[in-house]
């Protein structure tokens, strides 16, 4: 196995933060839950497992799918924790009380090593236990919205090129399981975190976060889909079967009531 071509690996990176940063700058602009359901479309995941796709075979992938599901039941664990936490605490001690809580969820997760199917329904159960706990916060709205931030463009660029470049490297040192796991770090959540909260404030961002969870939900489906199909039928069309079904299932929830 070969080591990135550095040059490639710079293009891969750029990509992916083009790709992040417009679609979080678009669910910016958008009421609380169009928004959520934006940012939780594999929009980070997504280049990330793309770029994956093109250095390992498919069983690799599969794995890495597997690895990230148990991010994505830690995600349940962010987005509760950031909700409840958000409603009194400023920014950085929100994040982190979030951050915590997700680090905990998966580090609990590994621990039963479960396979892909058991994986996906622990998923369903959390996120959904989890929209029905938060439910009481999602009506929040900013009286004004403020100005963008000077670094909010650049911050969202950085970590997401950092986060693309890392995994990709340390995909040949860690594993398919670990890159799963980095690639499906709560990198969007987080930075729309610390760039809203301080302009709207921790209900409202709250509100918005909390929208996602059942967007997350698609995600999982649609990494349950990826695991069981990248091997018979190759990365590419496995990867594109995972994001239609994250997106069909988000257009779906929107469908249902009209996005405020």
């Amino acid at each position: 196995m070969t080591v990135t071509d550095p040059g490639l690996l710079l293009v891969k990176m750029a990509i992916a933060a083009a790709v992040v940063v417009t679609c979080s700058l678009i669910a910016e602009r958008s009421g609380p839950k169009l928004a959520a359901m934006i940012a939780t479309l594999p929009i980070s995941l997504g280049p990330v497992l793309f770029f994956l796709a093109l250095e390992h075979e498919p069983a690799f992938i599969a794995e890495s799918a597997r690895g990230t599901m148990h991010s994505n039941v830690a995600n349940a664990g962010f987005v509760l924790a950031y909700v409840l936490v958000a409603q009194r605490l400023a920014t950085l001690p929100s994040l982190a009380a979030a951050l915590t809580a997700w680090i905990a969820v998966l580090l609990g997760v590994r621990a039963l090593s479960l396979t892909a199917l058991p994986l996906t329904l622990l998923a369903t159960v959390a996120l959904v236990l989890v929209h029905l706990l938060v439910r009481p916060f999602l009506a929040a709205r900013p009286s004004v919205l403020p100005k963008r931030a000077w670094f909010a463009v650049p911050l969202r660029a950085a970590c997401v090129a950092a986060l693309v470049g890392g995994v990709t490297v340390a995909s040949h040192q860690v594993g398919a399981n670990w890159s799963g796991i980095l690639a499906g770090l709560p990198l969007v959540l987080s930075s729309l975190v610390l760039i809203l909260q301080p302009r709207i404030g921790g209900a409202a961002t709250a509100a918005l976060i909390g929208n996602g969870a059942l967007g997350l939900l698609g995600v999982g489906l649609g990494l349950a889909v990826l695991h069981f199909t990248a091997v018979p039928l190759g990365s590419g069309p496995a990867l594109a079967l995972g994001l239609l079904l994250s997106i069909c299932w988000n257009l779906g929830l929107l469908a249902r009531r009209p996005a405020p």
